[in-house]
């Protein structure tokens, strides 16, 4: 696309040189820039992009994006006789990135059905189980989350939970490109607050809850800030589905400008689930409202896989999906890391989640008091991560029976130094706990002490095959320690 075709779909204050030069792709890190790249020249909490815009253009970028009207005329000074190559000054770069990278890569999210995802827990499962639901309708389907992003059956790595807009925006051309009918995403509340999901034709937008979780000087100053953010995405979607159980679901409703519909258990609602009967493998409850009553079993223990599950279901039907099919689909759904089964052969239980800070630990612990006869609780702080591992530690003592500190991803730290971190906490509980350093030893404790009617939780790293250590990553995958542990004493 030429830049003079960009420039008559947005925002911009003046341009010199080439507006013939073509642009195929839109970049922010001058690293990774390449030919024919559109250059969006960012001030960040860090860093100003701007200052790297020489090295953009050495990388091969033919369009630079510029707020600060000083670097503009410097580089229309010593680039703008160069052919095919421009330089456009915009007001604000931040705001102009969704709306470039939308119209470069021409308006993806309105050629498929678009689904995102909100909520301080419970995003990436229920966008799993979305993405269930419609696989097994034969529809092909792509994901942007946290594990991982998908395009089909094809695997991406991801970095963050909701990408940058011009990631996003190629991600889900690329997903059309390759047939992708429907996609479903999490929509962070970053990725709302700094709009990396603008230019986002959402055809439903779903929210799961909302607690206390990302209050902090970098990211929001307090919950109604928090919740505010989070509403955004119903302002950019048809319909909206939203948990009326949860704290703050009224923001969501007021501030929405789509068709509204609601779900949940305890309160009148759209979708509502009833009969709700949890034990230690699974959860089940007649789902009921605006469809026609079934009974759902869904394979993930614990109530809050009946607001995920539900979400899910509710979510398909709105999209004129068949309720037998999905309550057939919800029985068989496994999501990787999200209080995941392993089985044992044994007379205790073992469970794997990414549990991975105060609000998730008591979130899967009350879920397992329900039907263990005593939690054994197993869990690590990452190292070089602003986590209150005092806090972590206090909440395992108080919530779990038995706890076994050790290492998650140290990083750089000392792995020592950060247990002992988490043990100015538990020390103010009357816990029993013990502090095994390496992870696959303190796994093996665990199980070689488990009596019968335990339920071991391994939490922190979830979906997770690695650890990360200051020199090296190196594969760690529990559920296959689990197994070698299991085959050394006859499981």
């Amino acid at each position: 696309m030429k830049v003079s075709e960009v420039i008559g779909k947005i925002k911009y204050s003046t341009v010199c040189g080439d507006t013939d030069a073509e642009i195929f792709d839109v970049c922010i890190d001058n690293r990774i820039c390449k030919g024919n790249d559109a250059f969006v020249c960012i001030k960040g909490f860090t860093r100003d992009a701007h200052e790297f815009a020489e090295s953009a253009i050495s990388m091969g970028a033919s369009a630079l994006f510029v707020q600060d009207e000083e670097k503009f005329r410097e580089l229309c000074e010593r680039y703008g006789e160069n052919k095919g190559f421009c330089v456009v000054l915009v007001q604000d770069t931040r705001k102009l990135l969704p709306e470039l990278s939308d119209v470069v890569f021409r308006h993806p999210s309105g050629e498929l059905n678009l689904i995102g995802v909100t909520g301080t827990k419970g995003k990436t499962t229920t966008t799993y189980m979305i993405k269930n639901i419609y696989d097994k309708s034969s529809v092909k389907t792509g994901l942007i989350g946290t594990i991982c992003n998908m395009i089909g059956d094809e695997v991406i790595k991801t970095e963050r939970t909701t990408p940058e807009a011009n990631v996003t925006q190629k991600l889900i051309r690329d997903m059309v490109n390759a047939g992708v009918k429907t996609c479903i995403m999490e929509a962070s509340s970053q990725g709302l607050n700094l709009n990396r999901v603008g230019g986002c034709e959402y055809n439903i937008g779903v929210f799961t809850n909302l607690s206390h979780d990302h209050i902090g000087p970098n990211e929001h100053k307090d919950m109604d800030d928090y919740a505010n953010a989070k509403s955004k995405l119903f302002t950019m979607c048809k319909k909206g589905l939203i948990n009326i159980d949860s704290p703050y679901s009224d923001v969501m409703i007021k501030n929405a400008t789509c068709e509204v519909f609601t779900y949940g258990i305890d309160n009148e609602c759209d979708f509502r689930a009833v009969n709700v009967k949890l034990n230690n493998s699974s959860v089940e409850y007649d789902i009921c409202g605006k469809c026609p009553t079934r009974h759902i079993k869904v394979s993930i223990p614990g109530k809050f896989s009946v607001y995920n599950s539900l979400a899910a279901i509710a979510c398909s039907l709105l999209d004129g999906g068949d309720i037998d099919v999905v309550s057939k689909t919800m029985e068989n759904i496994v999501v990787s890391g999200k209080a995941e089964s392993v089985p044992t052969g044994k007379d205790f239980s073992i469970i794997i989640d990414y549990a991975h800070n105060p609000d998730s630990f008591i979130n899967i612990l009350t879920t397992v008091k329900a039907f263990a006869k005593r939690t054994v609780f197993l869990f690590g702080c990452g190292g070089d991560r602003n986590r209150p591992r005092a806090l972590m530690g206090k909440t395992a003592g108080e919530y779990a029976d038995f706890t076994i500190i050790t290492s998650d991803n140290p990083r750089s730290e000392d792995p020592d130094e950060i247990i002992r971190d988490i043990e100015v906490g538990i020390k103010e509980t009357d816990a029993e706990y013990v502090c095994i350093t390496d992870r696959a030893e303190a796994i093996k404790y665990a199980i070689i002490n488990a009596q019968p009617g335990d339920v071991i939780i391994l939490a922190g790293k979830g979906h997770e095959t690695y650890q990360i250590f200051k020199d090296k990553t190196v594969h760690f995958d529990e559920r296959e320690v689990v197994a070698q542990v299991l085959a050394e004493i006859g499981g």
